[in-house]
């Protein structure tokens, strides 16, 4: 049998066939062409969102061929080496004509494809013209005379000759009037009118989309093809591509409201985003549009590469590009918070710091076409209304719309923002409904990557208390985990990570979480980064930390099985953070941190970003602890391999900490030779272990 490739994996209306091989005997290569015509004919019960007078035709030919390919299979056929060359030659042709078709069929009932498609009409028809006339020429070298034939079959092979000869594909009438439907939606788009509804049913149906389910399938596929014209840089496609992703997102949000039952939003959908706490769009330059390498925020709170927001000023721009607000002071503040997340993800990922500039967006931040960007707004508003105006079924509908969009793209965020949703989310957080509150607290979880999200979710400082009580009390862990989410974001800025560090319950929800059993590696990261965060922006916050006995609760999780490399880093991160401060190094030493940190440094199963960590924390320790607890490390012999391999492996950062503590543990050495045990009595620190 000829092997042929499937159509999985290849571009839509790209058809790669593949040419029967010289030798191939006449038996194998009609059996084969009896079985593709097989599955071109599969395809007549499917529906075909254009060209289907066209398809209708296409099949009839085939079904006429299969006849004559039959008759020819069954009779009298010499051996292969007795048929003509010629007509194996053909049928070879028509075998690569098969190929093709069935690719074209395959495109035309593809799902997420079909207003693509409908669009493409006239292409489509093209194809369909030069696929089927093609037939025509193979039949017509076909040699009648040297193959022993019934009438009959002579007569099919000529009517089919004249018929596909004469094939004239055209998009139908109803193709056309679906295609101008769509342009005119475009147009009421472009002017902020929302179209009429019967007339977005009409197209809906034209092309096969009638269920929720159906229109994410589109915009997934969409989204694919303008990730393609982005690579080839085709600024038509780009546009058109947008506005027909526009167009699909409100029949979502807008017409097609009812999610199927098997529809119910995946809780999966938010893994990649609550474990990073960031989407890649997220981690990108607002100028550049580049993973940034080196995020640093503006007086605005607004977060750019350092690079790039030091060639704008370079340039005599003295203002925040996002917002063009004046700036009194052009200071740069780092942004750790962030910086730890694309550093987490690049690892991650297998990113490497030089690929990362190569790094090209694959959405676009603000729409590429004006009927893009106002369809958004329409969308948000209607959401917003149906908050507010909405019944229950309607507000968890809108709830679900708007928890998709708000992880889709910043642009989504901002329309959604500017439009009110969030006060009404933070309203619905205390809703007695689960489902309700987990969806309101993911809509928020989303919004608060937006800096004016940000501002509307904190108001007076109420907005906090409420999210730190979902943490703390939410019906559902889902729940509980967004909200651990949302205050890692929101306490990137440093008043907000002061005024979380000031409600009682914030941080010893977050430490409740980590230190839980029934919560998965995601939700404790989620819990992790938020502490992180929080004591990298703000320095007081360290003493809540400690109070709220997160030593040794990151010390017995570290220490238990199962858990992942990343949960494993994220708290040595945070125990190197404590062991800045005095009380928080006397913490760690005191429940065994600097032997289990030395262990862990020493295994061959954690990750360099996790040593790199356990460089840190034992470099704190030793500047806070003095020599006894250099000694302490100093008897242990696996250190000095273990901080070599570290030096070795070339990080700037945790490469100096390791040099630093080689130099410790050397010149100690030198001075003074087998000292003591170390150990604690009465609270007071007398030696290390």
């Amino acid at each position: 049998m000829i092997h042929t490739q499937t159509g999985s994996s290849r571009r839509i209306l790209t058809f790669p066939a593949v040419n029967p091989c010289e030798s191939i005997s006449i038996t194998t290569l009609l059996d084969s062409l009896l079985q593709i015509s097989g599955e071109i004919l599969s395809f007549k019960p499917k529906h075909f969102s254009t060209n289907k007078r066209t398809v209708k035709e296409t099949l009839r030919h085939i079904q006429n061929l299969v006849i004559l390919l039959e008759e020819i299979r069954v009779g009298s056929i010499p051996t292969a080496r007795y048929f003509p060359r010629a007509a194996i030659l053909s049928f070879s042709e028509l075998h690569v004509i098969f190929q093709k078709l069935k690719f074209l069929l395959e495109d035309c009932t593809r799902e997420g494809a079909k207003l693509y498609m409908l669009i493409n009409s006239d292409q489509v028809s093209a194809h369909f013209r030069v696929l089927t006339r093609s037939i025509s020429t193979c039949l017509d070298t076909f040699p009648v005379g040297s193959v022993d034939l019934s009438g009959e079959v002579n007569e099919l092979i000529n009517l089919l000759i004249r018929q596909t000869r004469n094939s004239d594909a055209r998009p139908g009438p109803d193709d056309k009037r679906v295609i101008d439907s769509v342009y005119w939606i475009f147009n009421l788009f472009e002017n902020r009118i929302n179209p009429n509804s019967d007339e977005i049913l009409r197209v809906l149906n034209h092309i096969g989309v009638r269920k929720w389910r159906d229109c994410v399938k589109e915009i997934d596929f969409i989204g694919e093809e303008i990730t393609s014209a982005e690579k080839k840089k085709d600024k038509n496609g780009i546009e058109l591509l947008s506005s027909l992703m526009a167009f699909i997102c409100y029949c979502r949000c807008v017409i097609l409201r009812g999610i199927d039952e098997e529809d119910d939003v995946e809780r999966e959908e938010e893994k990649d985003l609550i474990v990073w706490g960031l989407n890649v769009d997220d981690l990108r330059c607002p100028i550049s549009l580049e993973i940034m390498n080196d995020p640093v925020v503006l007086e605005t709170g607004h977060t750019y590469d350092r690079s790039s927001i030091t060639k704008w000023f370079s340039s005599g721009n003295i203002t925040c590009p996002k917002t063009g607000k004046s700036l009194a002071t052009t200071v740069l503040v780092d942004n750790f918070s962030v910086k730890q997340v694309i550093q987490s993800y690049c690892k991650q990922n297998g990113v490497e710091i030089d690929q990362k500039r190569k790094n090209k967006k694959n959405k676009s931040i603000v729409p590429e076409s004006l009927a893009a960007a106002e369809a958004g707004k329409l969308v948000a508003e209607f959401l917003a209304g149906e908050l507010i105006d909405g019944g229950e079924e309607e507000m968890v509908k809108a709830l679900v719309e708007i928890r998709v969009l708000t992880k889709t793209s910043s642009f989504n965020r901002s329309c959604l923002v500017e439009a009110g949703v969030v006060e009404s989310l933070m309203k619905i957080l205390r809703s007695g409904d689960p489902t309700i509150q987990e969806n309101a607290m993911a809509g928020i979880l989303n919004l608060s990557k937006d800096i004016a999200g940000k501002s509307r979710i904190v108001g007076d400082g109420g907005g906090l208390e409420v999210i730190v009580e979902v943490l703390n009390e939410g019906i559902r862990r889902e729940s509980r985990q967004y909200a651990a989410a949302a205050i890692f974001y929101l306490s990137s800025l440093g008043d907000y990570s002061r005024l979380i560090g000031e409600i009682p319950d914030a941080i010893p929800g977050l430490v409740r979480i980590v230190r839980g059993c029934d919560y998965g590696d995601s939700a404790k990261r989620n819990a992790l980064i938020a502490i992180r965060s929080l004591l990298i922006q703000q320095s007081d916050n360290h003493w809540r930390v400690l109070a709220a006995g997160a030593v040794p609760v990151l010390l017995d999780l570290v220490k238990s099985d199962g858990i992942s490399d990343g949960v494993t880093a994220d708290s040595m991160a945070i125990l190197a953070k404590m062991a800045e401060y005095p009380d928080g190094m006397i913490s760690v030493l005191r429940r065994g941190g600097l032997k289990l940190t030395v262990k862990i440094l020493g295994s061959p199963e954690v990750s360099s970003a996790t040593k790199q960590h356990c460089v840190v924390l034992l470099h704190n320790l030793c500047l806070n602890g003095g020599n006894d607890v250099v000694g302490a490390l100093a008897k242990d012999s696996s250190i000095m391999g273990s901080l070599y391999t570290v030096l070795s492996n070339g990080d700037c950062g945790s490469g100096k900490k390791a040099s630093a503590l080689i130099k410790l543990i050397h010149e100690f050495q030198e001075k003074k030779t087998g000292t003591a045990e170390p150990v604690f009595e009465r609270g007071r620190f007398v030696h290390a272990w």
